[in-house]
C-alpha cells in the first residue's frame, strides 16, 4: 500500500531540488562575465532537459536495478526490478522524479568550473554521459544496494554520490580546458575576473540554501511516524547550522586575512556548508554540523587559492571547492562525527575507514571515466571554443545573442596583454593596414594661455574585448591618465543581424562599444594615434574611430592649477 504522506514528502522534495537549477544558474550567471550569461543560463536548462530522459532510459536502471543493470530493452519503468530499493510507501514514478533531481543537480555542478570557454556541443555531451553512466554507477554502489552500501558506507543525500562527483567532474574538465584567457599574468599570477552580478549570485544562494532543505530533510523519503519526524526536524536544524557557521567562518578569515570581509567568498562558503553537512545531517549533532561549519568556511578560502595560485586550474565560480573539496570533507567528517558510530563518539575507526574507502573509490571512478569523456571530446569535436569566440563571448558566438541584456550596457571584459589580433575570416574582405590611409597630423594651433604648450583630445572608439590591451599600449607609450565610458552606437553600415532571438531577426543596430578619452601634451600626438591603431586592428568593419581635436584649457578642481600644469598628477 501506498502512504500519502510518505509520496507527498518526496514530489515535495523533488520539486525543491528541481528549483536547485535556478539557484546555480543564477550562481554562474552572477559570478561570471555579461557576455556569457546567456550560455550560462542555456546550459543549466539544458543539463537538467538531457539529463531526464537519459536517466530515465539510462542511469536509474543502472543505479537502482536489483541487478545494478538495465533488465532487457530501453524503458526501466517496465523491465526493471526496483523493488528492493523503494522506499516503503512510496511509488516508482514517485521515487524516479525524486532521483532524477538529484542527478540534475551533479550534471549542474560541472557547468560553473568550467564556463566562459567551453564548447556548447561538448557541454550537452559530457552532461548527457554524466546522467547515463558516471553518476549512476557510483550511485548504485553508494545508494542503489552496491558494494559501498554494503559494507556501511553513509552519504545519507550525496555530499559524496552527487556534489564530489560533480566536483571531480568538474576539476578534471577545467584542468583539461585550461585557463580562461586573461587569468594569469605572464609569471604566473592570477588575474581577478569579476563577475557581473552580484545580486544574482546571492539570490542564487539563497535560492539553494531554501531548496537544501527538500535536499536533505526530504531525503528522509517519510514523514508517517514519529521517528521520521523527528529526524526531518534535526536535518532541518543540522543543514541551517552548517552553512550559517561556514558564512561567519569564512567572513572572519577573509577579514583578517585580506582586511575586508569579502563577499563573493563569504557567500561561496553558504554552499560550502550545506554540501560538507549533506553526508551526515541525520548522523550528527547540531554541534556536530556546527564543527562541520567550521571546518568547510576555513577549507573553502584556503582551497580556492590553493587551485587558483598553485595548481593553476582556473575555477569561475569555485565549484570544485565547494562541491569536491567540501563533499569528500563532508563525508569523511560524518565517519568522526556521528553520534552513533563516529570515531570521536567511541565507535571506533572502522567506520571512519570505510567513509575514506567510500570517498576514494567515488573519486578514482569519476575521475577516470570523466577524463575518457572529456580526452575525447577534446580530440574529435573539440571541448574548448576559438580565442576570438571566448573574446567576444559565447552568449553571441555559440548562441546569436547580442546580449543577455538588451538596453543596457555593460563592462568591458579583460584581455591580456600579450593577446594577439583576432584571426580574420577570408570571407570579412579585410583591408591591410599598409594599404589603408596614411594618417597625417595636422599642426596644432590652439596653445595652452598659460604654458604655451598645444594640449590635445584623442577619442578612440572601439570594441569592448579590445579595452584591456588598448589601456595597456597607452600605459606602455607614458599616458598616465584616460577616461572610459560604455557607450552604444554604430557607423554608416547601421550595425549587423546578430542572429534570432525567439525565431525573430534581431538587428543590431546600436552595438556596446569603449569610448577612451586621452588629453595628451608631452607625448606626441602621432604616437598616441599610431599605437592605438596597431591595437585594434583586424581589418574589418568595426574596429572603431579615432578622434583628435584642439583642447583650449584645462583646470584641475582640488588645486585651481591650469594647461600643462593641471595635466600633472604628481604633486609640484
Amino acid at each position: 500500500m501506498y502512504s500519502s504522506v510518505n509520496t507527498i514528502w518526496v514530489l515535495l522534495g523533488a520539486a525543491l531540488v528541481f528549483l536547485m537549477q535556478a539557484g546555480f544558474a543564477m550562481c554562474e550567471a552572477g559570478f561570471t562575465r555579461a557576455k556569457n550569461t546567456g550560455n550560462i543560463l542555456m546550459k543549466n536548462l539544458m543539463d537538467f532537459c538531457i539529463g531526464t530522459p537519459t536517466y530515465w532510459l539510462l542511469g536509474f536502471g543502472l543505479m537502482f536495478a536489483s541487478s545494478g543493470t538495465l533488465i532487457g530493452g530501453l524503458d526501466p519503468m517496465v523491465r526493471g526490478d526496483y523493488s528492493s530499493i523503494l522506499p516503503a510507501g512510496v511509488p516508482l514514478f514517485a521515487y524516479l522524479i525524486f532521483q532524477t533531481v538529484f542527478c540534475a543537480t551533479s550534471a549542474t555542478i560541472v557547468s560553473g568550473s568550467m564556463a566562459e570557454r567551453t564548447k556548447f556541443v561538448s557541454y550537452c555531451v559530457y552532461s548527457f554521459c554524466i546522467s547515463a553512466f558516471i553518476y549512476p554507477v557510483s550511485g548504485h554502489w553508494i545508494w542503489g544496494g552496491g558494494w559501498l552500501s554494503q559494507l556501511g558506507f553513509h552519504d545519507f543525500a550525496g555530499s559524496t554520490a552527487v556534489h564530489m562527483v560533480g566536483g571531480i567532474c568538474a576539476c578534471i574538465g577545467a584542468a583539461i580546458l585550461g585557463p580562461r584567457i586573461g587569468k594569469y599574468e605572464k609569471d604566473g599570477t592570477p588575474r581577478a575576473i569579476l563577475g557581473h552580478n552580484l545580486s544574482l549570485g546571492a539570490l542564487g544562494v539563497f535560492i539553494l540554501w531554501f531548496c537544501w532543505f527538500g535536499f536533505n530533510g526530504c531525503s528522509t523519503v517519510a514523514m508517517d511516524s514519529d521517528d521520521a519526524m523527528v529526524s526531518a526536524g534535526l536535518i532541518f536544524v543540522n543543514t541551517n547550522m552548517a552553512a550559517a557557521v561556514a558564512c561567519c567562518v569564512t567572513m572572519l578569515y577573509t577579514w583578517l586575512r585580506y582586511k575586508k570581509p569579502d563577499v563573493g567568498m563569504t557567500l561561496n562558503s553558504a554552499l560550502a556548508g550545506l554540501v560538507a553537512i549533506t553526508a551526515g545531517c541525520d548522523m550528527v549533532s547540531p554541534a556536530g554540523a556546527a564543527i562541520i561549519g567550521i571546518v568547510a568556511g576555513l577549507l573553502l578560502p584556503i582551497s580556492v587559492r590553493f587551485f587558483d595560485n598553485i595548481l593553476k586550474i582556473d575555477d569561475p565560480v569555485g565549484a570544485i571547492s565547494v562541491h569536491g573539496v567540501c563533499g569528500a570533507t563532508g563525508t569523511l567528517l560524518t565517519g568522526l562525527l556521528a553520534v552513533d558510530g563516529g570515531l570521536f563518539y567511541g565507535g571506533g575507526v572502522h567506520f571512519f575507514l570505510i567513509q575514506c574507502l567510500g570517498v576514494a573509490a567515488t573519486a578514482v571512478w569519476a575521475a577516470v571515466t570523466i577524463t575518457i569523456v572529456f580526452q575525447i571530446l577534446k580530440h574529435t569535436i573539440g571541448l574548448r571554443v576559438s580565442e576570438e569566440e571566448e573574446l567576444k563571448g559565447l552568449d553571441i558566438t555559440e548562441h546569436g545573442l547580442p546580449t543577455a541584456y538588451a538596453g543596457f550596457a555593460f563592462a568591458y571584459d579583460d584581455t591580456p596583454d600579450d593577446e594577439p589580433d583576432a584571426p580574420v575570416p577570408a570571407s570579412a574582405a579585410a583591408v591591410p593596414m599598409d594599404a589603408a590611409v596614411v594618417v597625417e597630423t595636422a599642426p596644432g594651433t590652439v596653445p595652452d594661455t598659460t604654458s604655451g604648450k598645444k594640449m590635445t583630445r584623442v577619442e578612440i572608439l572601439c570594441k569592448m574585448e579590445r579595452f584591456d590591451a588598448l589601456k595597456r599600449a597607452m600605459f606602455d607609450i607614458g599616458i598616465t591618465g584616460m577616461t572610459a565610458t560604455n557607450v552604444m552606437g554604430c557607423g554608416e553600415q547601421r550595425g549587423k543581424t546578430e542572429g534570432y532571438f525567439r525565431g525573430a531577426k534581431v538587428e543590431a543596430s546600436m552595438l556596446p562599444s569603449i569610448q577612451v578619452s586621452i588629453v595628451v601634451c608631452k607625448v606626441p600626438v602621432s604616437l598616441v594615434v599610431d599605437t592605438a591603431r596597431k591595437v585594434l586592428y583586424t581589418g574589418r568593419i568595426g574596429d572603431g574611430k579615432i578622434f583628435v581635436s584642439n583642447v583650449e584649457n584645462v583646470i584641475k578642481v582640488r588645486t585651481g592649477e591650469q594647461g600643462y600644469d593641471a595635466l600633472q598628477d604628481e604633486a609640484r
